[in-house]
């Protein structure tokens, strides 16, 4: 169990969630099955089709007319992780805040400095940016995606922040995360298709706590003519460092336990594991090494914590070491 006479903090710096839901638009159908705006195919021969599984209209995607280079085999297990260049990672580092009364984020430079250690030690070429804007982000995030990324092996970009369930946030307003992703969708960023494109998010997502229980035992490239087709939303990797609803929590010493325990076991176990391996292990430790130690408030005092994995990859991420990386 990790202790330490300073005290944890959760990822908000406000108590309740305060962010609107918002409706989808749409056309209400009554009919017993989908429109065809929802991919139905309407035909009577009991020909088998595909539909799909969703009422409503369907988002404009342009991906079926860009083409992109196949950085890998159609069924290769692993990425290619052997490009010239690791490639860019980005972090948002924000500690202090100017929108909703939020707290300052101690303990987050530490975060910080431990996380371009680690991703530099990877070949990761590191761009650290401190409490900027909402406006400032996307800039830096449409600027990345403009670029070539050709001779890397992929993107990554982390954000380390207060979060409500549904945004996170910048210095001076919230925004949804999604933002972050959905400019390197492969029709929109051709070259890190078929690449990882992995994001780390430390925040909370909620107001929710985890008391936690008590456990007991007893004991090569395609040539040109094998071209294949992907999904525009393939190949992305988002961890956040607590499950939907629930605090997130961080030593105002060391740092966040996600970011401590990420970081800890890509220098133990990244030249021998894949990621998903080790973000399993990194889970275990966040779940297993820590509690919260808050001793002056007794519903905040001893909780627990999960990160919660959402993968989209199709091969698994090896950093294997390389020359010039």
């Amino acid at each position: 169990m990790e202790e330490n006479k300073s005290t944890d903090e959760v990822g908000s710096g406000q108590e309740h969630f305060h962010d609107a839901v918002e409706c989808v638009n749409g056309d209400s159908n009554n009919g017993d099955g989908l429109n065809s705006e929802a991919g139905e195919v309407n035909n009577g021969d009991g020909q088998n089709v595909d539909v799909g599984d969703a009422l409503g209209r369907f988002s404009a995607c342009r991906g079926g007319e860009v083409h992109a280079r196949m950085p890998v085999a159609k069924y290769a297990t692993h990425y290619k992780m052997n490009h010239r260049k690791r490639g860019l990672a980005y972090i948002f580092n924000h500690e202090v805040f100017q929108c909703g009364g939020l707290k300052s984020r101690s303990g987050t430079n530490e975060d910080c400095k431990n996380l371009k250690e680690c991703l530099t030690s990877l070949g990761f070429e590191v761009h650290g940016f401190k409490d900027l804007n909402y406006q400032d982000i996307e800039t830096r995030i449409r600027e990345v995606s403009k670029l070539d990324h050709s001779d890397h092996d992929c993107l990554l970009i982390a954000v380390l922040s207060h979060g409500e369930m549904g945004i996170v946030y910048a210095k001076d307003m919230p925004y949804k995360p999604d933002y972050l992703w959905t400019p390197f969708t492969a029709d929109k960023c051709p070259t890190l298709a078929g690449k990882p494109k992995i994001f780390f998010l430390q925040a909370c997502q909620g107001d929710k706590l985890d008391g936690g229980i008590n456990l007991s035992t007893t004991e090569t490239d395609g040539e040109i003519y094998n071209t294949y087709r992907i999904p525009v939303q393939a190949d992305f990797l988002i961890v956040y460092s607590t499950v939907k609803g629930y605090y997130s929590w961080r030593n105002t010493t060391k740092g966040s336990w996600f970011i401590q325990s990420l970081c800890e076991e890509l220098k133990k176990r990244a030249h021998e594991y894949d990621l998903m391996t080790i973000l399993t292990f990194v889970s275990q430790r966040v779940a297993v090494d820590f509690e919260s130690n808050v001793p002056d408030n007794h519903s905040m005092h001893r909780q627990k914590q999960i990160p919660c994995i959402m993968s989209m990859l199709t091969r698994l991420i090896h950093f294997n070491p390389a020359i010039g990386k």
